[in-house]
């Protein structure tokens, strides 16, 4: 009976895991047309993505919507169609960087700058306490000197 039940669990994940492959495998391509197509830039100069580009009249999201389809169409990976597009249009197409090259710079710079500002401000805020530790403290009871000086800061303040 054990024997049994494990052979039938066992057809079962088997089932279940070929039917998730065959799953993935049925939504690639329009997943892979609105994925790349919510990559790029509409170049028309409205500032959308191109698949959301919604002005009317646009004179070229047609366009490049069509040259995105043939580009799927003719089998090649994600990369090359969108230096396709970034050769043809310029980098501008492009929503963020390809990272790779100098475009690394675009991914790295505001990292380096978020850790450089927050050093400094670590920095700038352990030198403060390090000024205000080596100053006197003020003593609790009051001396001489501080009623002579709030005399003195009394009169200078009067109208």
């Amino acid at each position: 009976m054990l024997r049994r039940m494990t052979a039938k669990r066992w057809w079962q994940s088997a089932a279940a895991c070929l039917l998730v492959l065959v799953m993935l495998g049925a939504a690639d391509s329009s997943s892979r047309f609105g994925r790349l197509g919510h990559e790029m830039m509409c170049v028309c100069g409205c500032g959308q993505i191109l698949l959301e580009c919604n002005h009317v009249g646009c004179p070229d999201s047609d366009r490049m919507i069509g040259e995105l389809r043939q580009q799927l169409a003719s089998g090649s990976a994600d990369t090359p169609i969108l230096n396709w597009f970034s050769a043809k249009y310029g980098p501008t197409v492009l929503a963020a960087p390809i990272r790779g090259g100098f475009d690394n710079v675009a991914w790295i710079t505001p990292l380096v700058v978020f850790l450089m500002a927050t050093a400094g401000t670590g920095v700038l805020i352990t030198m403060w306490r390090k000024r205000t530790a080596h100053q006197a403290p003020a003593s609790a009871t009051g001396t001489a000197t501080d009623d002579s000086l709030r005399a003195r800061i009394r009169r200078e303040t009067e109208y």
